[in-house]
């Protein structure tokens, strides 16, 4: 206790001295994959991981804002960014603000230790205010395919809490049904898939796209992923939306925002930060 106490007063003073001036808005849980290996048709794996500016961008709004971010991931491990993510294109060209969003990400307190999901299962889940979850192909290795993560996005479905998600973020509310392991186990195997008790069976929503995709297939040199997002989402009794490639999109449904491709993070940051206030103002009415 003491020793915890000792640790308050440190944050407390390091806070003060760094010219805080309020409590935070918030908290909200930032959701990433443990994983960094994606498997590929032929038996190979790509190495992959987060993108950079679709966590980095929207995370940075956020923190201007006053929320304090809670990273978690599946095993509790420290997430990678997948580095074809650290090029200027991702933000305009502007290889300074790249940088900047980089050491916004290095400095998060829990980059490197995050809580795992059982963790955050296991704790007082109403403290959060919202749950945000980048894209990169690893959530496609372990995130679509968790019940402990289909546990946690019901939580915050069922709450109405503001649940973002971009590019390949969104097929991890593949996990919100019934069997996601033998869901994910179908679309791999190349057979019709029929998801049970999804939560967001027809919500308006969006993910990179199948043309997109390609795209990325190209780079892969004759390799295939095991299956594409759009169609996994589609197949499961999503109301997909889609502009044109590489152009930024994102989709509002109730508490559901997602956001197409890398280049929908400001929007989807703007749409996230959007929805935190209308919920935090209908809060404080109710009280």
């Amino acid at each position: 206790m003491k020793k915890l106490t000792t640790l308050a007063l440190a944050v407390t003073g390091a806070l003060l001295a760094g010219g805080a001036q309020s409590a935070p808005k918030g908290e909200v849980l930032v959701l990433l994959s443990s994983e960094h290996q994606l498997p590929l048709q032929n038996g190979e794996h790509y190495a992959t991981g987060y993108y950079l500016n679709e966590f980095g961008v929207p995370a940075d709004q956020l923190l201007k804002a006053g929320y304090r971010l809670v990273l978690v991931t599946p095993k509790g491990n420290a997430p990678r960014v997948d580095p074809r993510s650290v090029d200027p294109q991702y933000f305009a060209g502007d290889a300074t603000e790249m940088r900047r969003i980089e050491k916004v990400v290095q400095g998060l307190p829990d980059i490197d230790d995050t809580l795992s999901v059982k963790e955050v299962l296991a704790g007082d889940l109403d403290r959060y205010a919202g749950l945000f979850i980048p894209g990169g192909h690893a959530p496609l290795i372990d995130l679509a395919n968790n019940p402990d993560v289909g546990t946690l996005l019901r939580h915050f479905h069922q709450a109405g809490k503001p649940t973002a998600a971009i590019c390949h973020g969104p097929i991890a509310l593949l996990s919100a049904q019934q069997d996601p392991v033998g869901y994910q186990a179908a679309l791999a195997r190349g057979e019709p898939a029929a998801a049970k008790d999804w939560v967001y069976q027809g919500y308006k929503m969006t993910i990179f796209s199948d043309p997109e995709e390609q795209v990325f297939e190209r780079s892969l040199n004759d390799q295939r992923l095991l299956f594409y997002p759009a169609n996994a989402m589609a197949m499961a009794g999503g109301d997909m939306g889609y502009a044109k490639p590489w152009q930024p999109n994102v989709v509002v449904d109730r508490e559901l925002i997602t956001g197409q491709n890398p280049f929908s993070d400001k929007a989807l940051a703007k749409a996230l930060l959007k929805k935190l206030g209308e919920r935090a103002k209908l809060t404080a009415e109710a009280n």
